[in-house]
């Protein structure tokens, strides 16, 4: 499998995609506008604490005050120093920095000043999610300068080498501190290991001594741009290579790789091609398909993956696919297809909370298991947790993945402003009815002899009926004339009443144009019954050119032969310009 990290440097944004033979699995995006916070440890103060929400709100300096449950916060210094292994500094009268994790809630008061983390980003309404068992992520280790213990990567799978980096770990631990050893770190020697944890306690000092001299709101550390997270969480010897096509963040990568020994000029490689790099390595069109809700299977089977503010919902349909020899064995191919490419999705979209998988449905015992440990298996090339708690008794698949952050949807799209995220509009016979009503109730309230109104072109269709007939019922219930606009730029579920008043004044503005009178129109469309014929609009009234059906896109002297009440007819007197472009 070739793995690459393709990097794209934009104004105010950079995308980067993780690609597995070309296929995009991961997409990360960072944008000036919206400044991430994840990672950033801030001096603040606690505004208010919720005894029946075991939580306190700590204002950090962002829009929203950060939440802070009470059992994520630690016991707090009495101004005695803080000593980890002879590079500390004393923190006198400091007591927003705590000594060690506890399994105690520590009590806080309103006012009181603490040092935190944000480990969750501001999602939606909600605040930042922080902590004040404090963590600095290196190349190889992750510094807890208040907790005194030794972790090692799950992804590390080899016994001997866990046993070899703990017990390297054990013996290069700080007094009073932590250590975590990453993934990356599994085949390093005892000296790479020592130099990452220099340049952490570095760090950890220059926070120390910000937090005794800093005002409250404050930042106090803040984590790296993505370029910098990419090569020091991600790159590993399974990565191929990474492309990337700014010559100013290439050489960022050669500079960092060199100060913590990274080996990476042979496998960093600066994109000068002529296209997009996101369009040279097809990820542009992964990227739209990323937000479907309909997810198409190899084998002709697909997902359809809904996301609700709850959960997110996956079915699985065997689609096309009719298998080869039986319905138990088809069944399970698509299922066990289907695990793969769910396993994808969540990473791609970065789905987070609680997962239902609606599987299509297996008597046979065993083939649950296999599916399920399918999955377990390929989600275990997830960095972020997953919890797989296995078939609920409706046979649902339920899993929770943790969400630090806005998903695909969230960073790449915004709720439709007019079907406020449900994804439906109100359908053109409902809003026929709809409009029928509003005539109904103007007939009623107005003394004026006729109205125009302009709505969606489809619901204009329903309301005047085939060949007028329905508009003529109307006028003869509510004894008024009634004209009917289509426009396009009038939306779906929207009516607009145009004018009220006689006839005369009305009929004016809703026929445009009068027989033998010469305008000029561009043909927008043929026409739907004779594709002889185009269709034009003036002000949303429909003009039908004869012979206009070959000049669409074209824009044309018409003669007016005709005026109706819903539409008029013209004839092509001469071309005045070429095709519109």
């Amino acid at each position: 499998m070739v793995r690459e990290i393709v990097i794209n440097v934009g104004h105010g944004e950079t995308r980067a995609a993780l690609l597995e033979d070309r296929r995009l699995m991961e997409l990360f995006t960072e944008r000036e506008a919206h400044e991430r916070v994840a990672g950033n440890i801030y001096k603040g103060r606690v505004e208010n604490v919720l005894p029946g929400m075991q939580a306190a709100f700590v204002n950090i300096g962002l829009e929203r005050n950060a939440f802070l449950y009470l059992g994520d916060a630690v016991p707090y210094l009495d101004g005695r120093n803080h000593d980890h292994g002879g590079e500390g500094a004393e923190d006198e009268g400091v007591e927003a920095i705590p000594r060690r994790a506890s399994r105690q809630p520590s009590r806080l008061r309103e006012g009181q000043d603490v040092v935190v983390q944000v480990v969750k980003e501001p999602i939606g309404t909600k605040g930042a999610r922080v902590v004040t068992s404090l963590s600095l992520p290196g190349r190889y280790l992750v510094l807890m300068p208040f907790n005194e213990y030794v972790g090692i990567s799950r992804r590390i799978a080899d016994e001997q080498e866990r046993d070899r980096l703990k017990a390297i770990a054990r013996k290069m631990r700080p007094r009073g501190m932590g250590l975590i050893v990453r993934t990356v770190a599994e085949g390093h020697d005892e000296a790479e290991l020592q130099q990452d944890l220099r340049f952490l306690l570095r760090v950890w000092d220059r926070v120390h001594q910000r937090a005794r001299r800093a005002p409250v709101p404050s930042i106090l550390y803040r984590d790296h741009d993505l370029v910098y997270r990419l090569v020091r969480d991600v790159f590993t010897e399974e990565l191929s290579r990474i492309v990337i096509d700014s010559r100013q963040e290439y050489q960022k990568i050669v500079d960092l790789a060199e100060s913590v020994g990274l080996s990476i000029r042979d496998r960093l490689q600066l994109y000068q091609g002529e296209r997009p790099i996101f369009d040279e390595f097809g990820i542009e069109p992964q990227i739209e398909r990323a937000l479907d809700r309909r997810v198409w299977l190899e084998c002709g089977g697909y997902l359809v993956i809904d996301h609700t503010e709850a959960f997110t919902a996956i079915d699985v349909n065997t689609g096309r696919y009719t298998g080869t020899t039986n319905l138990a064995d088809t069944v399970l191919h698509t299922n066990l297809e289907a695990a793969v490419e769910i396993a994808r999705q969540l990473r791609l979209r970065d789905l987070g909370g609680i997962i239902l998988i609606d599987f299509i449905d297996m008597d046979r015992k065993e083939d649950q298991e296999q599916v399920l440990s399918r999955l377990t298996e390929e989600l275990k090339k997830d960095r972020t947790r997953t919890h797989v708690l296995g078939f609920t008794r409706l046979g649902l698949v339920e899993l929770t993945r943790k969400k630090v952050r806005e998903d695909l949807y969230a960073v790449l799209q915004r709720p439709c402003p007019y079907c406020q995220g449900t994804g439906r509009v109100l359908s053109e016979v409902t809003m026929a009815q709809k409009v029928e009503r509003q005539i109904a109730d103007l007939a009623r309230s107005s003394q004026a002899d006729a109205m125009l109104l302009a709505v969606h072109p489809s619901v204009a269709a329903q309301v005047i009926g085939a060949g007028g007939a329905n508009l003529r019922r109307l006028e003869g219930e509510t004894g008024r004339v009634i004209f009917v606009r289509g426009s396009e730029d009038v939306h779906m579920e929207e009516i607009r009443v145009l004018s009220l008043g006689s006839r005369e004044e009305v009929e004016a503005q809703a026929m445009p144009v009068k027989e033998g009178q010469l305008v000029d129109l561009e043909v927008e469309e043929p026409h739907v019954n004779n594709p002889k014929d185009g269709i034009a609009r003036l002000e949303g009234y429909v003009v039908d050119i004869e012979g206009g059906g070959r000049h669409v896109g074209r824009r044309l002297k018409v003669e007016i032969t005709k005026v109706f009440r819903t539409y008029a007819k013209g004839r092509v007197v001469s071309q005045v310009e070429d095709r519109v472009r």
